[in-house]
């Protein structure tokens, strides 16, 4: 029987960097380091080994500091220590999205029950930096530029359509970010991926910009994750 765990630890390992991306846009890629090669078979081993089908929670593409650096979406090294117990040797890293991710995990019940009904994941699958003149590499959005946009489509279907076959709850996704959620229905209206889709807040938006409004944010989220499940 191959798992979910098994066709997600194959998709990461090869995982190759795109050749064709706009100058100053650079391509963050983890998943040939041996350690982050450990963590993601370790993470999906714990996880995943079913073929459960999951419920797709997408964002954007990772952060430098979360996925960027740990292989797995929405994941400081940190929190894969305190929330999903495995232990690392890389550095911490400052990450809001990840901090907010991992309170909506606790709070649906850890990580062994929030991962048993989803599978977070991005458009695309790796980290974007930009850098300008004058400054270091910078967080950057797929959809920041328009050049950019269109040079990774392809590879933003290809990742969509591969991810679903690891085991996709297809009646359903949760699509992280407003602007997000206009490149998630484009993409669903030319491949029909999904029967419906509902939009959150990112993450990083809440925290930046909300974040006095947290909690009533958090109590959105388990809400609309509960609904899904049902």
């Amino acid at each position: 029987m191959t798992t979910f765990a098994d066709k997600a630890i194959a998709y990461y390992d090869s995982l190759a960097a795109p050749t064709n991306l706009p100058p100053d846009t650079g391509v963050m890629n983890p998943y040939q380091q041996p350690e982050v090669k450990a963590i993601v078979s370790e993470f999906y081993t714990s996880f995943f080994s079913d073929t459960t089908p999951r419920v797709f929670i997408l964002g954007i593409n990772p952060g430098r500091f979360g996925a960027g650096v740990t292989g797995i979406s929405f994941t400081t090294p940190q929190n894969l220590r305190r929330y999903c117990g495995i232990d690392n040797d890389l550095r911490d890293t400052p990450e809001l999205s990840s901090r907010f991710i991992y309170q909506v995990v606790d709070a649906f019940g850890g990580a062994k029950a929030f991962y048993s009904r989803f599978f977070l994941t991005s458009l695309f699958p790796l980290a974007l930096t930009k850098t300008m003149p004058g400054s270091g590499p910078k967080n950057y959005n797929f959809y920041d530029d328009r050049a950019t946009t269109e040079a990774l489509w392809p590879s933003i279907t290809d990742t969509v359509r591969t991810q679903l076959e690891f085991g996709s709850n297809r009646r359903i996704a949760v699509c992280l970010g407003r602007k997000n959620e206009t490149y998630l229905r484009r993409l669903n209206d030319q491949q029909g991926f999904f029967e419906r889709i509902v939009t959150l807040d990112h993450p990083r938006y809440i925290l930046q910009y909300k974040s006095k409004a947290m909690p009533a944010y958090l109590e959105s989220y388990i809400t609309t994750l509960h609904e899904c499940t049902e």
